[in-house]
Protein backbone atom coordinates (compact mmCIF):
# COMPACT_ATOMS: atom_id res chain seq x y z
CA UNK A 1 0.00 0.00 0.00
CA UNK A 2 1.36 3.50 -1.30
CA UNK A 3 1.14 6.67 1.11
CA UNK A 4 -0.69 9.52 0.13
CA UNK A 5 0.81 13.01 -0.27
CA UNK A 6 2.58 14.67 2.24
CA UNK A 7 0.45 17.96 2.87
CA UNK A 8 0.60 19.74 6.49
CA UNK A 9 -0.41 17.81 9.02
CA UNK A 10 -3.69 18.92 10.58
CA UNK A 11 -5.86 17.58 13.52
CA UNK A 12 -8.40 16.01 10.85
CA UNK A 13 -9.87 12.13 12.97
CA UNK A 14 -8.79 10.40 9.95
CA UNK A 15 -6.07 8.05 9.40
CA UNK A 16 -2.58 9.76 9.65
CA UNK A 17 -0.06 7.83 7.28
CA UNK A 18 1.40 11.36 6.54
CA UNK A 19 2.29 12.02 9.85
CA UNK A 20 5.35 10.09 9.65
CA UNK A 21 8.31 11.94 10.48
CA UNK A 22 9.20 14.88 8.66
CA UNK A 23 13.02 15.09 10.21
CA UNK A 24 15.41 12.31 11.17
CA UNK A 25 15.23 11.86 14.95
CA UNK A 26 18.94 11.43 16.27
CA UNK A 27 18.63 8.35 18.45
CA UNK A 28 19.99 9.40 21.98
CA UNK A 29 22.74 7.70 23.83
CA UNK A 30 22.80 7.19 27.87
CA UNK A 31 24.78 10.08 28.17
CA UNK A 32 22.47 12.72 26.80
CA UNK A 33 20.17 14.44 28.96
CA UNK A 34 16.69 14.07 29.00
CA UNK A 35 13.25 16.10 29.37
CA UNK A 36 10.53 16.01 30.92
CA UNK A 37 8.05 13.05 29.63
CA UNK A 38 4.92 15.59 29.63
CA UNK A 39 6.87 18.43 28.29
CA UNK A 40 8.17 16.59 25.32
CA UNK A 41 4.55 15.35 24.49
CA UNK A 42 3.22 18.87 25.17
CA UNK A 43 5.64 20.52 22.39
CA UNK A 44 5.35 17.71 20.32
CA UNK A 45 1.28 18.37 19.80
CA UNK A 46 1.68 21.57 19.57
CA UNK A 47 4.54 21.29 16.60
CA UNK A 48 2.57 18.92 14.65
CA UNK A 49 -1.12 20.12 15.74
CA UNK A 50 -2.27 17.46 17.53
CA UNK A 51 -4.93 17.14 20.00
CA UNK A 52 -3.27 16.41 23.70
CA UNK A 53 -5.02 13.53 24.85
CA UNK A 54 -5.48 14.32 28.64
CA UNK A 55 -4.98 10.48 29.46
CA UNK A 56 -1.63 10.32 27.91
CA UNK A 57 -0.40 13.81 29.88
CA UNK A 58 -1.83 12.43 33.34
CA UNK A 59 0.52 8.91 32.99
CA UNK A 60 3.59 10.85 31.59
CA UNK A 61 3.79 13.01 34.63
CA UNK A 62 3.59 9.96 36.89
CA UNK A 63 6.23 8.17 35.08
CA UNK A 64 8.24 11.88 35.52
CA UNK A 65 8.24 11.51 38.98
CA UNK A 66 9.35 7.71 39.18
CA UNK A 67 12.33 8.88 36.52
CA UNK A 68 13.01 12.02 39.29
CA UNK A 69 13.42 9.41 41.72
CA UNK A 70 16.15 7.62 39.61
CA UNK A 71 13.83 4.65 38.44
CA UNK A 72 14.87 3.01 35.30
CA UNK A 73 13.47 0.15 33.64
CA UNK A 74 10.05 1.36 33.61
CA UNK A 75 6.86 0.30 32.12
CA UNK A 76 4.26 2.68 30.70
CA UNK A 77 1.01 1.53 31.65
CA UNK A 78 -1.52 3.24 29.42
CA UNK A 79 -4.20 0.24 29.22
CA UNK A 80 -7.41 1.82 27.69
CA UNK A 81 -9.69 -0.23 30.38
CA UNK A 82 -7.52 1.74 33.34
CA UNK A 83 -10.68 1.79 35.91
CA UNK A 84 -8.22 3.56 38.35
CA UNK A 85 -8.61 7.30 36.30
CA UNK A 86 -10.24 8.44 33.53
CA UNK A 87 -9.04 7.30 30.08
CA UNK A 88 -9.48 8.55 26.76
CA UNK A 89 -8.53 5.66 24.67
CA UNK A 90 -4.93 6.32 22.70
CA UNK A 91 -6.13 6.33 18.68
CA UNK A 92 -3.06 5.50 15.75
CA UNK A 93 -2.42 9.45 15.58
CA UNK A 94 -2.54 9.98 19.43
CA UNK A 95 0.39 7.15 19.15
CA UNK A 96 2.49 8.59 16.62
CA UNK A 97 3.29 11.58 18.89
CA UNK A 98 4.12 8.86 21.95
CA UNK A 99 6.40 7.43 19.99
CA UNK A 100 8.03 10.38 19.00
CA UNK A 101 8.45 10.81 22.57
CA UNK A 102 9.43 7.66 23.56
CA UNK A 103 12.16 6.67 20.71
CA UNK A 104 14.21 9.78 22.89
CA UNK A 105 13.92 7.65 26.03
CA UNK A 106 16.36 5.46 27.73
CA UNK A 107 14.13 4.85 31.11
CA UNK A 108 11.49 3.26 29.32
CA UNK A 109 12.00 -0.36 28.65
CA UNK A 110 7.74 -1.94 28.72
CA UNK A 111 4.57 -0.10 27.04
CA UNK A 112 1.43 -0.95 27.58
CA UNK A 113 -1.25 0.01 25.65
CA UNK A 114 -4.37 -2.68 25.37
CA UNK A 115 -7.46 -1.46 24.61
CA UNK A 116 -6.97 1.22 22.90
CA UNK A 117 -7.88 2.07 19.32
CA UNK A 118 -3.98 1.82 17.54
CA UNK A 119 -5.70 -0.03 14.48
CA UNK A 120 -3.22 -0.16 11.60
CA UNK A 121 -2.30 3.76 11.90
CA UNK A 122 -0.69 2.46 15.29
CA UNK A 123 0.58 -0.42 14.17
CA UNK A 124 2.91 1.32 11.27
CA UNK A 125 3.87 3.67 14.52
CA UNK A 126 4.70 0.75 16.67
CA UNK A 127 6.77 -0.85 13.83
CA UNK A 128 8.73 2.29 13.27
CA UNK A 129 8.98 2.25 17.30
CA UNK A 130 10.82 -1.32 17.11
CA UNK A 131 13.51 -0.47 14.85
CA UNK A 132 14.48 2.85 16.77
CA UNK A 133 14.02 2.31 20.53
CA UNK A 134 16.50 0.11 21.28
CA UNK A 135 15.79 -0.68 24.34
CA UNK A 136 11.75 -2.02 24.55
CA UNK A 137 11.67 -5.77 25.91
CA UNK A 138 8.01 -5.52 26.33
CA UNK A 139 5.18 -4.38 24.06
CA UNK A 140 1.24 -5.44 24.62
CA UNK A 141 -0.75 -4.10 21.90
CA UNK A 142 -3.85 -6.48 22.84
CA UNK A 143 -7.22 -5.41 21.23
CA UNK A 144 -6.46 -2.82 19.30
CA UNK A 145 -7.65 -3.66 15.67
CA UNK A 146 -4.98 -4.51 14.24
CA UNK A 147 -5.44 -6.40 11.40
CA UNK A 148 -3.72 -8.27 8.68
CA UNK A 149 -1.67 -5.47 7.12
CA UNK A 150 -0.46 -3.92 10.32
CA UNK A 151 -0.04 -7.20 11.65
CA UNK A 152 2.72 -7.39 8.85
CA UNK A 153 4.01 -4.47 9.72
CA UNK A 154 5.02 -5.69 13.36
CA UNK A 155 6.54 -8.55 12.05
CA UNK A 156 8.47 -7.32 9.77
CA UNK A 157 10.01 -4.87 12.00
CA UNK A 158 10.87 -7.68 14.44
CA UNK A 159 12.98 -9.07 11.26
CA UNK A 160 15.80 -6.28 12.44
CA UNK A 161 14.90 -5.92 16.06
CA UNK A 162 17.18 -7.78 18.58
CA UNK A 163 15.48 -6.62 22.31
CA UNK A 164 12.18 -7.18 22.51
CA UNK A 165 11.62 -9.96 24.83
CA UNK A 166 8.13 -10.27 24.89
CA UNK A 167 5.08 -9.18 22.79
CA UNK A 168 1.13 -9.61 22.73
CA UNK A 169 -1.11 -8.96 19.66
CA UNK A 170 -3.91 -10.63 21.67
CA UNK A 171 -7.45 -10.29 19.84
CA UNK A 172 -6.11 -8.36 16.97
CA UNK A 173 -7.39 -10.05 13.79
CA UNK A 174 -4.24 -10.57 11.98
CA UNK A 175 -5.75 -13.69 11.00
CA UNK A 176 -3.59 -16.65 8.70
CA UNK A 177 -2.05 -14.12 6.20
CA UNK A 178 -0.34 -12.43 9.38
CA UNK A 179 -0.29 -15.47 11.33
CA UNK A 180 2.17 -16.73 8.58
CA UNK A 181 4.05 -13.66 8.53
CA UNK A 182 4.75 -13.92 12.25
CA UNK A 183 5.78 -17.90 11.77
CA UNK A 184 8.23 -16.25 9.32
CA UNK A 185 9.87 -13.73 11.35
CA UNK A 186 10.37 -16.16 13.97
CA UNK A 187 12.85 -17.97 11.68
CA UNK A 188 14.92 -15.02 11.81
CA UNK A 189 14.53 -13.31 14.91
CA UNK A 190 16.26 -14.72 17.71
CA UNK A 191 15.57 -12.71 20.99
CA UNK A 192 11.72 -12.79 21.27
CA UNK A 193 10.85 -15.28 23.89
CA UNK A 194 7.41 -14.76 24.14
CA UNK A 195 4.85 -14.64 21.44
CA UNK A 196 1.02 -13.92 22.61
CA UNK A 197 -1.14 -15.00 19.56
CA UNK A 198 -4.72 -15.49 21.09
CA UNK A 199 -7.83 -14.92 20.12
CA UNK A 200 -6.24 -13.60 16.85
CA UNK A 201 -8.16 -15.47 14.06
CA UNK A 202 -5.15 -17.58 13.20
CA UNK A 203 -6.30 -20.28 10.73
CA UNK A 204 -4.74 -24.20 10.34
CA UNK A 205 -2.22 -23.22 8.19
CA UNK A 206 -0.25 -20.44 10.63
CA UNK A 207 -0.82 -23.13 13.13
CA UNK A 208 1.30 -25.56 11.58
CA UNK A 209 3.61 -22.80 10.53
CA UNK A 210 4.23 -22.35 13.99
CA UNK A 211 4.33 -25.87 14.87
CA UNK A 212 6.87 -26.44 12.16
CA UNK A 213 8.87 -23.20 13.01
CA UNK A 214 9.01 -24.58 17.01
CA UNK A 215 11.02 -27.33 16.06
CA UNK A 216 14.11 -25.56 14.59
CA UNK A 217 13.40 -22.08 17.27
CA UNK A 218 15.09 -22.51 20.64
CA UNK A 219 14.76 -18.98 21.91
CA UNK A 220 11.10 -18.89 22.22
CA UNK A 221 10.20 -19.64 26.15
CA UNK A 222 6.47 -19.18 25.70
CA UNK A 223 3.23 -18.91 22.74
CA UNK A 224 -0.54 -18.18 22.86
CA UNK A 225 -2.24 -19.74 19.76
CA UNK A 226 -6.06 -19.73 21.70
CA UNK A 227 -8.61 -20.06 19.35
CA UNK A 228 -7.90 -20.51 16.39
CA UNK A 229 -9.80 -20.87 13.22
CA UNK A 230 -10.44 -24.59 12.40
CA UNK A 231 -12.50 -26.29 10.23
CA UNK A 232 -12.60 -30.15 10.21
CA UNK A 233 -12.87 -32.76 13.23
CA UNK A 234 -9.05 -33.73 12.69
CA UNK A 235 -7.51 -32.40 15.23
CA UNK A 236 -4.49 -31.63 13.00
CA UNK A 237 -3.67 -28.80 15.08
CA UNK A 238 -2.89 -30.77 18.07
CA UNK A 239 -1.12 -33.74 16.23
CA UNK A 240 1.46 -30.57 14.68
CA UNK A 241 2.00 -29.53 17.85
CA UNK A 242 2.24 -32.80 19.66
CA UNK A 243 5.25 -33.43 17.08
CA UNK A 244 6.54 -29.72 17.87
CA UNK A 245 7.23 -31.14 21.55
CA UNK A 246 9.00 -33.54 20.88
CA UNK A 247 11.69 -32.30 19.16
CA UNK A 248 11.59 -28.80 21.13
CA UNK A 249 13.35 -28.58 24.11
CA UNK A 250 12.90 -24.87 25.61
CA UNK A 251 9.62 -24.09 25.11
CA UNK A 252 7.88 -23.51 28.85
CA UNK A 253 4.69 -22.37 28.12
CA UNK A 254 2.25 -23.45 25.51
CA UNK A 255 -1.45 -21.93 25.60
CA UNK A 256 -3.99 -24.44 23.33
CA UNK A 257 -7.46 -23.40 24.55
CA UNK A 258 -10.22 -23.56 21.88
CA UNK A 259 -8.17 -26.40 19.62
CA UNK A 260 -11.18 -28.57 19.58
CA UNK A 261 -9.11 -31.06 21.53
CA UNK A 262 -10.49 -34.52 22.01
CA UNK A 263 -9.40 -37.55 23.90
CA UNK A 264 -7.29 -38.34 20.92
CA UNK A 265 -5.39 -35.22 20.96
CA UNK A 266 -4.99 -35.15 24.84
CA UNK A 267 -3.17 -38.70 23.90
CA UNK A 268 -1.04 -37.20 21.39
CA UNK A 269 0.30 -34.43 23.74
CA UNK A 270 1.04 -37.28 26.28
CA UNK A 271 2.88 -39.36 24.25
CA UNK A 272 5.24 -35.93 23.53
CA UNK A 273 4.91 -34.94 27.22
CA UNK A 274 6.95 -38.76 28.04
CA UNK A 275 9.95 -37.38 25.97
CA UNK A 276 9.73 -33.38 26.14
CA UNK A 277 11.87 -31.68 29.36
CA UNK A 278 11.23 -28.38 28.92
CA UNK A 279 7.27 -27.98 28.79
CA UNK A 280 6.22 -26.15 32.86
CA UNK A 281 2.65 -24.73 31.77
CA UNK A 282 0.43 -26.81 29.71
CA UNK A 283 -3.12 -24.79 28.92
CA UNK A 284 -5.60 -26.95 27.08
CA UNK A 285 -9.19 -25.30 28.71
CA UNK A 286 -11.52 -25.00 26.62
CA UNK A 287 -11.52 -27.99 25.14
CA UNK A 288 -13.71 -31.38 24.98
CA UNK A 289 -11.37 -33.58 27.01
CA UNK A 290 -13.60 -36.21 28.81
CA UNK A 291 -12.28 -38.86 31.69
CA UNK A 292 -11.04 -41.05 29.16
CA UNK A 293 -8.69 -38.52 28.47
CA UNK A 294 -7.42 -37.92 32.03
CA UNK A 295 -5.54 -41.53 32.10
CA UNK A 296 -3.53 -40.39 29.44
CA UNK A 297 -2.79 -37.30 31.63
CA UNK A 298 -2.47 -39.09 34.71
CA UNK A 299 -0.03 -42.09 33.70
CA UNK A 300 2.45 -39.48 31.90
CA UNK A 301 1.98 -36.90 35.63
CA UNK A 302 3.84 -40.55 36.85
CA UNK A 303 7.15 -39.98 34.98
CA UNK A 304 7.20 -36.17 33.90
CA UNK A 305 8.82 -34.34 36.41
CA UNK A 306 8.69 -31.14 34.44
CA UNK A 307 5.26 -29.63 34.05
CA UNK A 308 4.06 -27.19 36.78
CA UNK A 309 0.95 -25.84 35.70
CA UNK A 310 -1.85 -27.61 34.07
CA UNK A 311 -5.02 -25.84 32.96
CA UNK A 312 -8.04 -28.16 31.98
CA UNK A 313 -10.52 -25.58 32.71
CA UNK A 314 -14.06 -25.91 31.03
CA UNK A 315 -13.58 -29.69 29.28
CA UNK A 316 -15.36 -31.93 30.72
CA UNK A 317 -13.70 -34.37 33.17
CA UNK A 318 -16.47 -35.26 35.50
CA UNK A 319 -15.34 -37.13 38.75
CA UNK A 320 -13.90 -40.13 37.58
CA UNK A 321 -11.56 -38.06 35.32
CA UNK A 322 -10.41 -36.25 38.45
CA UNK A 323 -10.07 -39.87 40.76
CA UNK A 324 -7.64 -40.65 37.93
CA UNK A 325 -5.81 -37.15 38.69
CA UNK A 326 -5.94 -37.55 42.35
CA UNK A 327 -4.41 -40.58 42.61
CA UNK A 328 -1.56 -39.58 40.90
CA UNK A 329 -0.80 -36.64 42.56
CA UNK A 330 -1.10 -38.72 45.79
CA UNK A 331 1.02 -41.43 45.15
CA UNK A 332 3.32 -40.71 42.53
CA UNK A 333 4.03 -36.71 40.97
CA UNK A 334 5.49 -34.40 42.88
CA UNK A 335 6.05 -32.00 40.25
CA UNK A 336 2.70 -30.29 39.56
CA UNK A 337 2.29 -27.00 41.57
CA UNK A 338 -0.76 -25.89 40.24
CA UNK A 339 -4.09 -27.60 38.36
CA UNK A 340 -7.66 -25.63 37.25
CA UNK A 341 -10.37 -28.39 36.93
CA UNK A 342 -12.92 -25.37 36.36
CA UNK A 343 -16.10 -26.20 35.26
CA UNK A 344 -15.54 -29.73 34.40
CA UNK A 345 -18.95 -31.43 35.92
CA UNK A 346 -17.33 -33.09 38.68
CA UNK A 347 -19.16 -33.79 41.71
CA UNK A 348 -18.24 -33.84 45.16
CA UNK A 349 -17.00 -37.06 45.67
CA UNK A 350 -13.89 -35.79 42.48
CA UNK A 351 -13.76 -32.91 44.36
CA UNK A 352 -13.07 -34.19 47.58
CA UNK A 353 -10.53 -36.79 46.08
CA UNK A 354 -8.79 -33.54 45.39
CA UNK A 355 -8.41 -32.14 48.19
CA UNK A 356 -7.45 -35.40 50.18
CA UNK A 357 -3.90 -35.84 47.69
CA UNK A 358 -3.14 -32.30 48.85
CA UNK A 359 -3.02 -33.23 51.91
CA UNK A 360 0.07 -35.77 51.18
CA UNK A 361 0.97 -33.64 48.66
CA UNK A 362 2.97 -30.51 49.35
CA UNK A 363 4.42 -29.71 46.03
CA UNK A 364 0.64 -29.24 44.61
CA UNK A 365 0.07 -25.58 46.32
CA UNK A 366 -2.83 -23.80 43.94
CA UNK A 367 -6.15 -25.56 42.85
CA UNK A 368 -8.95 -24.10 41.08
CA UNK A 369 -12.47 -25.66 41.17
CA UNK A 370 -15.44 -23.23 40.95
CA UNK A 371 -18.17 -23.98 38.52
CA UNK A 372 -18.45 -27.73 39.89
CA UNK A 373 -21.29 -29.98 41.48
CA UNK A 374 -20.34 -28.77 45.34
CA UNK A 375 -22.24 -30.82 47.77
CA UNK A 376 -21.70 -29.53 51.89
CA UNK A 377 -18.69 -32.39 51.98
CA UNK A 378 -16.89 -30.84 49.59
CA UNK A 379 -17.48 -27.18 51.06
CA UNK A 380 -15.99 -28.58 54.16
CA UNK A 381 -13.26 -30.35 52.78
CA UNK A 382 -11.87 -26.99 51.25
CA UNK A 383 -12.76 -24.93 54.16
CA UNK A 384 -10.54 -27.19 56.12
CA UNK A 385 -7.49 -27.48 53.75
CA UNK A 386 -7.46 -23.82 54.14
CA UNK A 387 -7.58 -23.77 58.33
CA UNK A 388 -5.26 -26.01 58.18
CA UNK A 389 -2.52 -23.87 55.98
CA UNK A 390 -2.49 -26.75 53.34
CA UNK A 391 -4.08 -24.42 51.01
CA UNK A 392 -3.23 -20.56 51.07
CA UNK A 393 -6.18 -18.23 50.30
CA UNK A 394 -4.36 -16.54 47.05
CA UNK A 395 -3.67 -19.81 45.44
CA UNK A 396 -7.81 -20.73 45.41
CA UNK A 397 -10.61 -19.56 43.36
CA UNK A 398 -13.13 -20.13 46.29
CA UNK A 399 -13.14 -18.74 49.83
CA UNK A 400 -15.60 -20.62 52.73
CA UNK A 401 -18.39 -18.78 54.49
CA UNK A 402 -20.87 -20.28 56.93
CA UNK A 403 -24.59 -19.86 57.24
CA UNK A 404 -26.65 -20.96 60.17
CA UNK A 405 -24.04 -23.16 60.84
CA UNK A 406 -23.28 -24.92 57.60
CA UNK A 407 -19.85 -24.25 55.22
CA UNK A 408 -20.25 -22.98 51.80
CA UNK A 409 -17.76 -21.80 49.03
CA UNK A 410 -17.79 -18.74 47.29
CA UNK A 411 -16.35 -17.86 44.02
CA UNK A 412 -13.31 -15.34 44.83
CA UNK A 413 -11.64 -15.48 40.94
CA UNK A 414 -9.69 -17.56 38.40
CA UNK A 415 -6.22 -16.74 39.78
CA UNK A 416 -4.95 -18.59 37.19
CA UNK A 417 -5.02 -16.20 34.30
CA UNK A 418 -7.14 -13.72 36.96
CA UNK A 419 -5.79 -10.22 35.02
CA UNK A 420 -4.93 -11.65 31.47
CA UNK A 421 -7.96 -9.59 30.16
CA UNK A 422 -8.90 -7.40 32.10
CA UNK A 423 -6.30 -4.48 34.57
CA UNK A 424 -7.93 -4.47 38.25
CA UNK A 425 -9.84 -1.66 40.40
CA UNK A 426 -7.50 -1.94 42.89
CA UNK A 427 -4.19 -3.45 43.71
CA UNK A 428 -1.64 -4.66 41.25
CA UNK A 429 -2.20 -7.20 37.94
CA UNK A 430 1.22 -8.34 38.44
CA UNK A 431 0.96 -9.94 41.60
CA UNK A 432 1.56 -13.64 42.57
CA UNK A 433 -2.32 -14.41 43.01
CA UNK A 434 -3.76 -12.95 40.48
CA UNK A 435 -1.43 -14.84 37.74
CA UNK A 436 -0.64 -17.80 39.54
CA UNK A 437 0.62 -19.46 36.12
CA UNK A 438 2.97 -17.26 35.32
CA UNK A 439 3.89 -16.23 38.97
CA UNK A 440 4.80 -20.19 39.41
CA UNK A 441 6.56 -20.52 35.60
CA UNK A 442 8.79 -17.36 35.40
CA UNK A 443 10.34 -16.84 32.42
CA UNK A 444 12.62 -13.56 32.41
CA UNK A 445 10.70 -10.96 30.79
CA UNK A 446 7.53 -12.34 31.16
CA UNK A 447 6.16 -10.27 34.41
CA UNK A 448 6.21 -6.35 34.85
CA UNK A 449 7.89 -6.72 37.80
CA UNK A 450 10.96 -8.33 35.91
CA UNK A 451 10.75 -5.99 33.30
CA UNK A 452 10.70 -2.39 35.58
CA UNK A 453 14.14 -3.73 36.95
CA UNK A 454 15.51 -5.76 32.98
CA UNK A 455 18.44 -3.59 32.06
CA UNK A 456 20.49 -3.61 28.61
CA UNK A 457 24.61 -2.42 29.18
CA UNK A 458 25.03 -1.57 26.18
CA UNK A 459 22.37 0.56 23.77
CA UNK A 460 21.96 -0.78 20.53
CA UNK A 461 20.85 2.46 17.88
CA UNK A 462 18.79 1.39 14.93
CA UNK A 463 18.48 2.26 11.42
CA UNK A 464 15.76 4.96 10.74
CA UNK A 465 13.16 4.29 8.33
CA UNK A 466 12.86 6.51 5.16
CA UNK A 467 10.66 8.95 4.30
CA UNK A 468 6.81 8.65 5.03
CA UNK A 469 6.20 9.11 0.84
CA UNK A 470 7.38 5.14 0.40
CA UNK A 471 5.12 2.63 0.59
CA UNK A 472 4.71 0.77 4.33
CA UNK A 473 5.88 -2.22 2.15
CA UNK A 474 9.01 -1.00 1.05
CA UNK A 475 9.78 1.17 4.70
CA UNK A 476 9.89 -1.96 6.92
CA UNK A 477 11.36 -4.19 4.04
CA UNK A 478 14.36 -2.04 3.89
Amino acid sequence: MSLPPSPAPTPSPGPAWVLADRSATKPVTYGEPIGSLQEQYNNLCMEKSQKINPFILQILQGVDEEIKNGLEGITLNIAGNNRLIPVERVTGEDFWILSRVLEKNPYINGLDVRYNLLSDVGAYYAAKLLQKQYNLIYLNLMFNDIGPEGGELIAKALHTNTTLKYLRMTGNKIENEGGMLFAAMLQINSSLEKLDLGDCDLGMQSVIAFATVLTQNQKIKGINLNRPILYGEQEESTVHLSHMLKENHCLVELHMNKHDIRNGGIKQLCDALYLNKSLRYLDVSCNKITRDGMVFLADVLKSNTTLAVIDLSFNRIETAGTKYLSETLTSHNRSLKALSVVSNSIEGEGLIALSQSMKTNLTLSNIYIWGNKFDEATCVAYSELIQMGCLKPDNTDVEPYVVDGRVHLAEVSNGLKKHYYWTPSYGEACSHSANAGSSLVPMGADTISQIQTFQFNQPRIWPMLSHPSDSLHNVLSA
